[in-house]
């Protein structure tokens, strides 16, 4: 569906991303993960032709993306990471509106949002400016919808809502998918790669990994442990200065330690239990972000 071929492109002295080939197949929820900064706006305003890459190509169903922009255009639905609908028009106002822009109506392309739009149908006469978060967002993906798109591209699109919603949107999305709609979406949280068929994690505009969420952590070759105790500031500074201690990073309320060894742990342990007699230290299963910082420090 959508091929990044040796893609490059650079702001001034300011690298946006670098050398980044990958392939989004027909049907698939593919994620692109990363902090901010990373490259992912910039990518996905090059596929909907936004920006022009200074190096490589793009295509979206064998067309170039430059050279066929209105098929791109006409067939790609886009929820940018800021809510970009017009604040003083009323939700179905704004619906209307896309859906003019695309030559058709909400009437006839009722079914696609249907599920989405129904719950916020009730305040179709609000403004979208007196929206709440999650609301916005589902007016945002009601009008990115309405065209009926082959591709779907959301960037960033949970940035700033409460759990619920993310956890909303995402079910909204799986659904999408399953009807075979392809989707491209990206995300900062860590969390919401596992919900992705395949993932790509990028930092610093470079690709570190594509593959299956499962894939990347089975890919983790570290023995890991969580470490609990009281105050974990201090403890994290010595356990990155620990013997046999690869890497330690804070998660919430624990310190995720790896070890160059399992044979190393119980000598781990006693200098652990040495600083702060009261830690506990558990075995645990590899994250994404787990993986994520690991690939951070190699590409270091």
């Amino acid at each position: 569906m959508v091929e990044f071929r040796n893609i490059s492109k650079s702001y001034d002295q300011i690298i946006g991303v670098e050398d980044v080939s990958l392939k989004v197949n027909p049907g698939e929820l593919f994620g692109l993960i990363g902090p901010d900064g990373a490259g992912k706006t910039t990518l996905f305003r090059m596929l909907i032709t936004l920006l022009l890459p200074d190096e490589g190509s793009i295509s979206m169903e064998g067309k170039d993306v430059i050279e066929h922009y209105r098929y791109v255009r006409e067939n790609v639905g886009y929820m940018p990471g800021t809510f970009s609908l017009y604040q003083d028009l009323t939700v179905e106002e704004n619906l209307n509106f896309f859906a003019t822009l695309f030559g058709t109506t909400i009437e006839e392309n009722y079914h696609l949002i249907k599920d989405i739009y129904q719950q916020i149908e009730p305040y179709k006469n609000r403004r979208a400016g007196d929206l709440s978060g999650g609301m916005k967002q589902k007016l945002a993906l009601s009008c990115a919808l309405i065209h009926k798109p082959l591709l779907l591209v959301l960037d960033e699109p949970t940035t700033g809502v409460d759990a619920v919603s993310r956890k909303e949107f995402w079910e909204m999305l799986k659904k999408l998918k399953d009807g075979g709609l392809t989707i491209l979406v990206s995300t900062a949280y860590m969390d919401e790669a596992t919900l992705c068929d395949r993932v790509a994690l990028i930092q610093e505009g470079k690709i570190m990994q594509i593959d299956t969420p499962a894939g990347i952590i089975s890919q983790y070759d570290k023995p890991l442990y969580a470490v609990r105790g009281k105050k974990t500031q201090q403890i994290l500074e010595f356990l990155r200065v620990t013997a046999h201690v690869v890497s330690a990073q804070p998660f919430g309320d624990s310190i995720h330690i790896a070890l160059d060894d399992t044979r190393n742990l119980p000598a781990v342990e006693e200098a652990i239990i040495a600083e702060q007699s009261s830690a506990q230290i558990e075995k645990i299963t590899p994250t994404i972000e787990d993986c994520f910082m690991d690939l951070m420090m190699q590409h270091d």
